[in-house]
C-alpha cells in the first residue's frame, strides 16, 4: 500500500484525475442501465457500479485532501477519534433468553455495519424504527441513509440516500435475529425477522417469565407527591402520585435501587398559626391526644384567626420563632400537627397501593444555615435589595435567580431545594434525580440543576430530571373543581369511584356470578385502576379530562378494557382445564409455533416488550407502555378471532387442544400481567 506522504503534489493530480474520470465512467454506465428500465431493486449490476462508485468517491476525497495538506491547506477530512471498539453481536439466538432486547441488537448490527461502510465519518447516525403495519416494508427500518447521505455531501462526496443504503446493506453482517434485508425506496432498510429467533425468544418467556432487561444499575432518587401538611390531599396532588408511583415501579423493575421520597411542606410560617390555635383551642395537647379529626377546618379556623385577630397575628409570629429555635413545647405541637396530616395521607396511599417514604423541608432544616454559608463563602451568592440570591451562570445575569435568602432572612423554596440536592448527592450518593411536578415548575427545577452544577455539587455524571404534567380539567375543559367552585377532596373522587365502579359491574350483572369477596376486589381493582389509567395513558405534558364516564367504558384503551381482556385470557386454559404445569409438559415436546399470520404479529408485539420499557426507563413518558398495552390486547383480539385454541364439538365437549396456541395466550397474560404491574393496576382472577 502507498504511503500519500511518499506522493509529490503532481503525482497526486495525476492519480486523482484517473479516479474523476473512472467516477465519471461509472457514472455513464449507470445511466445506460437506468435507460434499459432495469428493476433498482436486485440488478447485480447496478449494485457492482454503486459499490464501485462509492470506492472511488472515498479515493477521490482522500486525494484532493492530500493534495490540500501538501499545499500546506487545511484537509477537509475530520482527524479520526481513537476507534471505539465494535459491539459484540449474537452469533448463536439459542444463547438468548426472553430480556433480549431485538431494538437493542439491530443498533449494535447496523452500527458495525455503518463504521465498516464509511469508516472516516464522525458519530453517523444509527436510526431504527418500526415499519409500520404494513408486512411489505418488513418489520424494522434503518433509515440512516439519508442523512448519512447529507453528511458526505458536506464533506464533497457525491452520492445519494439508496447509494448509502446500498453499501450499508452489502457491510451488513449476517444474523440469527434476521431473515432478510432488503433497499426500497429512496434509501429505506427494510428488516424481516427470523420466525424461528422469535419463537425461542417466546418459550424462553413461557418458560421463565418476564424478566428484565439488563441495565446497568443506578442509584435513583424519585421526588413525587409532596403534599402540605395540615392540609387535605386534593386532586392537584393526583398526577403526582400516580405517575411518581408508575416510574418507581418500572425502574424498580430493573433492578435499579429507588428511594420514593415524597417531599412534603412541613417547615414554615403557617405553623405558626396553626401552634397558636392549637394552644388555644386544645391547652393540654400535650398530655391528652387533641380529637382534630378535620385538619383542614383546623387550618381554615387558625387562618381566618391570623388574618382577622393582630393580637393572633403576633401570636402566630412568635410561634414560628420559638419553633426555628427548636424550643421543645414548639416542637411537640408541630410534630402533633404533621402525625395528625401523614395518618390522613397514608390512607390515601394504601387505597391506592402506593410505597412512599415521608421527607419533608424540615428534613432540611438543620442543613441551610451550613449550605447558605458555603454558598456565600465561596462567592456564589450576591445582594440584590437585602435579599441573597444566586444566578446559574455568574457571566450573564438574565431572567430569574434563586432567591436562597429573603430579605427578612428567612429561607425559601430555593433553599431547601438547593440543600436537599446536596444532600442527595452527598450523603444518599445518587446517581439520578427525577422530580415529578406541574409543568409550571419546569424552570424552577432548570435553575436548581444549573446552580448546583456551579456549585460543583452536581457533575456531569448525575442527572436532574423533572417530570412535567399538565392540569387535570373537568368535562367542561375548566379547571377540575366542584360545583361550588372548591378543589376536589382526592379521598371524595376515590369514594366516587369505587361508588361508579359498582354500579358499572352490577350494570352487567357481575353481582349475579361473583362472590361478594370478589366484587369488591373487582370494584376497588376497576375503581381505582381506572382514575390511575386515565391519567398514565395521556401524554403527561399535556391537560386531560377527567370523565368517570369514559374512564369506566369498556371499549377502547381504557382500564376496564384492559382487565377485562386480561382476565378473559387467562380464563382461557382454566375452563380447558389445562393447567400450567400440562403446558410446561407440552412446551417440552415443541413449544411456540407461529404459523398462523395473526400468531406471527401478536409474537412480535410481545417480543418488543423490552424495548418499550427501556425506552420509557429513559424518557420518562408512561403513556408509551399503556399505548404498547393496548396495542397487545388489539393483537391478541385478531388471533383469537381467527385461531382456535380448543375445538369443541356441537355438544360443548373439547375434541382437540392447540397447546401451542394456549403457551402464545400464557406469554400474552404474563407481558400484559407485568405492564399492569408497572403502572400500578391491581388486576384479579375474576371480573
Amino acid at each position: 500500500m502507498v504511503n500519500m506522504s511518499d506522493l509529490n503534489p503532481e503525482l497526486l493530480e495525476e492519480r486523482t484525475k484517473s479516479a474523476e474520470k473512472q467516477v465519471m465512467e461509472i457514472e455513464d454506465e449507470m445511466d445506460k442501465l437506468a435507460k434499459e428500465d432495469l428493476s433498482f431493486i436486485g440488478d447485480p449490476r447496478l449494485d457492482k457500479l454503486l459499490t464501485d462508485n462509492e470506492k472511488l468517491k472515498h479515493r477521490l476525497v482522500i486525494l484532493e485532501n492530500a493534495i490540500k495538506k501538501e499545499r500546506g491547506g487545511e484537509s477537509s477530512i475530520a482527524v479520526k477519534k481513537e476507534s471505539k471498539k465494535p459491539p459484540t453481536l449474537i452469533t448463536d439466538i439459542y444463547s438468548v433468553d426472553g430480556t433480549f432486547c431485538i431494538l437493542d441488537e439491530l443498533r449494535n448490527i447496523f452500527t458495525v455495519a455503518i463504521f465498516s461502510a464509511y469508516p472516516d465519518l464522525e458519530d453517523p447516525p444509527i436510526q431504527i424504527s418500526l415499519s409500520g403495519n404494513n408486512p411489505k416494508f418488513g418489520d424494522y427500518q434503518c433509515n440512516s441513509a439519508m442523512q448519512i447521505s447529507q453528511m458526505l455531501k458536506a464533506k464533497n462526496i457525491k452520492t445519494n440516500p439508496r447509494e448509502v443504503a446500498n453499501n450499508i446493506l452489502n457491510k451488513t453482517p449476517t444474523s440469527p435475529l434476521v431473515s432478510k434485508m432488503e433497499v426500497a425506496g429512496a434509501g429505506f432498510l427494510n428488516i424481516y425477522l427470523n420466525k424461528q429467533s422469535a419463537e425461542h425468544i417466546l418459550n424462553c418467556i413461557f418458560r421463565s417469565g418476564v424478566k428484565p432487561p439488563p441495565v446497568k444499575k443506578e442509584r435513583i432518587i424519585v421526588d413525587f407527591s409532596s403534599p402540605n401538611v395540615a392540609k387535605e390531599m386534593h386532586v392537584g396532588h393526583l398526577r403526582s402520585t400516580i405517575i411518581g408511583d408508575s416510574i418507581c415501579r418500572l425502574l424498580e423493575y430493573l433492578n435499579h435501587d429507588v428511594l420514593r421520597l415524597n417531599h412534603l411542606g412541613d417547615w414554615g410560617t403557617q405553623f405558626g398559626m396553626l401552634i397558636a390555635h392549637l394552644q388555644d383551642m386544645f391547652p393540654d395537647f400535650k398530655t391528652h391526644s387533641p380529637p382534630i379529626a378535620d385538619l383542614q377546618a383546623f387550618y381554615k379556623e387558625s387562618k381566618k384567626r391570623f388574618d382577622e385577630d393582630e393580637e393572633f397575628k403576633k401570636r402566630a409570629y412568635a410561634c414560628v420563632v420559638q419553633l426555628q429555635s427548636g424550643q421543645p413545647d414548639y416542637i411537640a405541637a408541630w410534630k402533633l400537627i404533621c402525625n395528625v396530616s401523614l395518618q390522613d395521607f397514608q390512607t390515601i396511599y394504601d387505597r391506592l397501593n402506593i410505597k412512599i417514604t415521608p421527607r419533608g423541608e424540615s428534613f432540611y432544616h438543620s442543613r441551610m444555615n451550613a449550605d447558605v454559608k458555603e454558598l456565600k463563602e465561596k462567592g456564589y451568592l450576591e445582594e440584590d435589595e437585602g435579599r441573597l440570591i444566586m444566578w446559574p451562570h455568574p457571566d450573564k445575569n438574565e431572567g430569574i435567580p434563586l432567591t436562597i435568602v429573603k430579605s427578612d432572612g428567612g429561607y425559601t423554596y430555593d433553599t431547601s431545594d438547593m440543600s436537599a440536592i446536596k444532600q442527595r448527592v452527598q450523603e444518599e450518593r445518587a446517581d439520578r434525580f427525577i422530580y415529578v411536578t406541574d409543568v409550571g415548575q419546569y424552570t424552577h427545577f432548570l435553575l436548581i440543576d444549573a446552580c448546583a452544577r456551579r456549585a460543583g455539587i452536581l457533575t456531569n455524571n448525575k442527572k436532574l430530571e423533572h417530570v412535567g404534567f399538565g392540569v387535570v380539567l373537568g368535562e367542561d375543559k375548566k379547571k377540575f373543581k366542584t360545583r361550588s367552585g372548591d378543589t376536589i377532596k382526592l379521598r371524595d373522587l376515590l369514594d366516587e369511584g369505587l361508588k361508579r365502579a359498582l354500579d358499572k359491574l352490577i350494570e352487567k350483572g357481575r353481582d349475579k356470578v361473583l362472590t361478594p369477596e370478589e366484587l369488591k376486589q373487582a370494584q376497588e381493582a376497576v375503581a381505582y385502576g381506572c382514575i390511575k389509567y386515565a391519567d398514565l395513558s395521556h401524554n403527561r405534558i399535556n391537560d386531560y379530562v377527567f370523565s368517570f364516564d369514559k374512564m369506566l367504558d369498556d371499549k377502547g384503551n381504557t382500564a376496564v378494557y384492559l382487565l377485562y381482556s386480561l382476565t378473559r385470557i387467562r380464563s382461557i386454559a382454566r375452563n380447558a382445564k389445562i393447567s400450567v404445569e400440562k403446558l410446561m409438559e407440552e412446551a417440552q415436546k415443541s413449544g411456540i409455533k407461529l404459523t398462523d399470520e395473526t400468531e406471527w404479529k401478536l409474537g412480535k408485539v410481545l417480543l418488543r416488550f423490552p424495548e418499550v420499557i427501556l425506552k420509557v426507563s429513559k424518557d420518562l413518558y408512561i403513556h408509551s407502555l399503556c399505548e404498547y398495552l393496548y396495542e397487545i390486547c388489539s393483537a391478541f383480539t385478531d388471533f383469537y378471532d381467527k385461531c382456535y385454541c380448543i375445538e369443541k364439538d356441537k355438544s360443548g365437549n373439547i375434541v382437540k387442544v392447540f397447546y401451542e396456541r394456549l403457551m402464545l395466550c400464557e406469554v400474552t397474560a404474563k407481558v400484559m400481567q407485568k405492564c399492569l404491574d408497572i403502572l400500578g393496576l391491581t388486576t384479579v382472577s375474576k371480573m
